[in-house]
């Protein structure tokens, strides 16, 4: 290997961990702080997030934000029989906003009861604005509310403003650190935005932080900026105005969709716009990119790709998820992020990633991997999202086996095989997928291309291609716009299957070991005898042989199968590796 050869291949593996790091620092104890960020709990659970308004006035010198979250939300159950202690709880809000920056304070409209002399009744006099008692513990706040309140019956819906300012934590290493981004474009003029996945969007903004409750009704998002730049927010541009007597202009953004908290998300900097539309499955799709002014050229030739990707998408997915709030690509000031409908773009125009091939087969230099990963989020992530960030493999094992899809869709099946087996280089195998439950803690970066190779086993498996689609659309359109366990996921693979393929999860999730398939053939018997090793306690992953539909159910006692010829030539080594991830080893007769 040559000394060019090296470096391209040391950069490739440094780029390749980067890219499948865990988003946050891995911790071995776990806090009261993880246990409040990471859990829900009695202050969390009896009030569901209706809607978010959100507005927020960032000032680069500083490095200081000032806003106001409106949160609206309704109530889970009726308190007015409970226990007097359920009560208390039922009294007592949480609400996230990490440290250093400060609440000052929190209001909720009171309504303000008159008595009706002559209908003997109490009728509605007025709103008053009151601020409510809280106390801030950690990155939390409890906020109190009236003792009346328990009065209130299941499905209210109320709303309460958290006013808030301060120095937020900056990321350093955005988007693998979470944090507001200030930085400065190629012209010295400020670029501002924020990555918070892992970190959590209280990072910025107050809300209930945990990923199973989205807004319901959606979100907005208003930013005020010097009216020298230009502001970017998921969903579509609902107003922008001059504010009086200023500098200033607010920019109004708004999805109707439901949204995860970490994928709303402000983009700030010299910003100009071009627009395309794309007839889709739903319909007309309305496509808007946001670029740097000098960038306008180069983004308008490699965002023909978007289109691509959308078609390849819907295909294999179903219907692009958010056809009302519209797509989009931000660029950003950092690699790359999922947030909802305003993808965020930093690939510097070039295909694969940052210009190399993660697979190392040369089929990853065929397409812009950040708008092909980070759009692939839209189905898994945005519009189906899991519960608890240990599941987070939902997220990142579906969407990078997203571009083996791409790959194949465009390219043919072959270099589908070929890109998602490439892939596995960046498996290391020393922590499980899955992470720890209920302390806002993900499991191994692993889950990227461990998860894709999962998905492809099991496809192969399956030996059923149109049925394996079928199943990807179907999760979209069963789960659309909802947040999931693994246990929802795994469950509707396997019933929709129609093989339990619960052991094959436990390996590839909660394991770390890669299973061994033991196998001899006898050519003067025309049979294959066979079983797992290296595996968990029922492992049956069935191997399927290629091109015929033949099957074998391989458990970890031995068996025997009849071959026929043309199945000796496909039962080989070479073919089994490179369709599932598993290792075989021939042997000359059974041990």
């Amino acid at each position: 290997m040559n000394t060019k050869l090296i470096i391209t291949a040391l950069a490739a593996l440094l780029i390749s961990q980067l890219s499948f790091a865990q988003l946050m620092e891995k911790k071995t104890v776990f806090t009261h702080a993880d246990t409040l960020r990471g859990s829900l709990n009695p202050q969390r659970t009896w009030w569901d997030v209706l809607r978010y308004d959100l507005t927020v006035k960032p000032d680069f010198d500083s490095k200081t934000i000032e806003g106001k979250t409106v949160i609206e939300f309704k109530t889970v159950y009726n308190a007015v029989d409970l226990p007097r202690d359920k009560t208390i709880e039922f009294l007592r809000m949480q609400i996230d906003l990490q440290q250093p920056l400060i609440i000052d304070s929190i209001k909720k409209d009171i309504d303000v009861l008159k008595f009706n002399s002559k209908t003997k009744t109490y009728v509605h006099d007025k709103y008053v604005s009151k601020k409510l008692d809280f106390k801030r513990t950690e990155n939390i706040a409890i906020v109190q509310l009236e003792w009346e309140y328990r009065l209130k019956e299941q499905g209210t819906i109320d709303s309460i403003t958290v006013y808030y300012h301060g120095k937020p934590k900056e990321a350093i290493r955005p988007p693998w650190d979470g944090g507001w981004i200030w930085k400065k474009d190629a012209k010295g003029r400020p670029w501002m935005s924020v990555a918070c996945q892992g970190l959590g969007a209280s990072v910025w903004y107050p809300c209930k932080d945990h990923q199973s409750d989205e807004p319901d009704d959606g979100a907005s998002l208003t930013i005020i900026v010097p009216d020298s730049l230009v502001a970017v927010g998921n969903g579509r541009l609902t107003n922008k105005s001059q504010l009086p007597d200023s500098k200033l202009s607010a920019y109004t953004w708004a999805v109707k969709n439901p949204i995860n908290n970490y994928l709303i998300i402000p983009s700030i900097g010299k910003y100009v716009n071009f627009t395309d539309t794309i007839m889709g499955e739903k319909g007309k799709l309305d496509l808007s990119y946001w670029v740097m002014d000098y960038d306008l050229d180069k983004a308008k030739e490699q965002f023909k790709q978007a289109k691509l990707m959308l078609h390849a998408f819907e295909y294999w997915f179903g219907p692009y998820p958010f056809y009302e709030d519209s797509y989009k690509l931000v660029e950003s000031p950092h690699l790359g992020m999922e947030h909802q409908s305003a993808t965020a773009y930093g690939n510097k125009f070039m295909n694969g990633y940052l210009g190399m091939d993660l697979s190392g087969t040369g089929w990853g230099l065929k397409w812009d991997y950040i708008i092909v990963h980070e759009s692939g989020h839209e189905w898994f992530a945005n519009n189906i999202t899991s519960k608890d960030i240990a599941d987070m493999w939902v997220h990142e094992g579906i969407t990078d086996y997203s571009e083996t899809l791409f790959t194949e869709y465009y390219y043919g099946i072959e270099a589908g095989n070929d890109y998602n087996y490439g892939q596995r280089k960046g498996i290391y195998n020393k922590e499980p997928v899955i992470g720890f439950y209920g302390v806002n803690k993900e499991g191994s970066g692993d889950m990227y291309p461990k998860g894709a190779n999962l998905m492809h086993t099991i496809r192969h498996s399956i030996n059923n291609d149109e049925l394996f689609r079928q199943i990807l659309r179907g999760l979209n359109k069963t789960f659309y716009h909802q947040t999931v366990t693994t246990q929802q996921v795994e469950e509707y693979i396997s019933k929709q299957a129609g093989f339990n393929y619960q052991k094959v999860f436990d390996q590839y999730l909660r394991n770390i070991s890669i299973p061994v398939l033991e196998f001899y053939t006898d050519s003067a018997a025309s049979s294959i005898t066979y079983r797992w090793t290296n595996c968990v306690s029922g492992f049956n992953l069935p191997i399927a042989f290629v091109p015929s539909s033949k099957k074998i159910f391989v458990n970890t006692e031995w068996q025997t199968s009849s071959l026929k010829e043309n199945e000796f030539t496909w039962w080989n080594i070479k073919n089994i590796e490179r369709l599932y991830y598993i290792k075989a080893k021939q042997l000359s007769s059974k041990p």
